[in-house]
């Protein structure tokens, strides 16, 4: 009877440490699980904001094109004026 007891004991025992050693595989896993969640989240928030710093950039960009020919435009007609300004001064010489 007391060995019948003993195996009975030992096998509670070991019952218990599996059952203990599942829990911390279950915390484990649901730990693990957050941390994706949580990676996901951070991903598809860098995702947004990259989409709207494309956006952004898209605009800067259109912006920076019209400067450009609004400065080309500028420079063209100084260099007329010039010329003309020219024209006239030699004309009067």
């Amino acid at each position: 009877m007391a060995a019948a007891a003993g195996n009975l004991n030992q096998a509670l025992q070991a019952i218990d440490k599996a059952l203990s050693g599942l829990e911390e595989a279950v915390d484990a896993r649901l730990e693990a699980l957050k941390d994706r969640e949580n990676l996901e989240n951070e991903v598809r928030i860098v995702h947004a904001d990259r989409a709207g710093l494309a956006r952004e950039l898209d605009q800067v960009q259109f912006k920076a094109n019209r400067l450009e020919e609004v400065n080309r435009e500028v420079s063209r007609r100084l260099v007329t004026a010039m010329e003309t300004i020219r024209a006239v001064l030699d004309h009067e010489k």
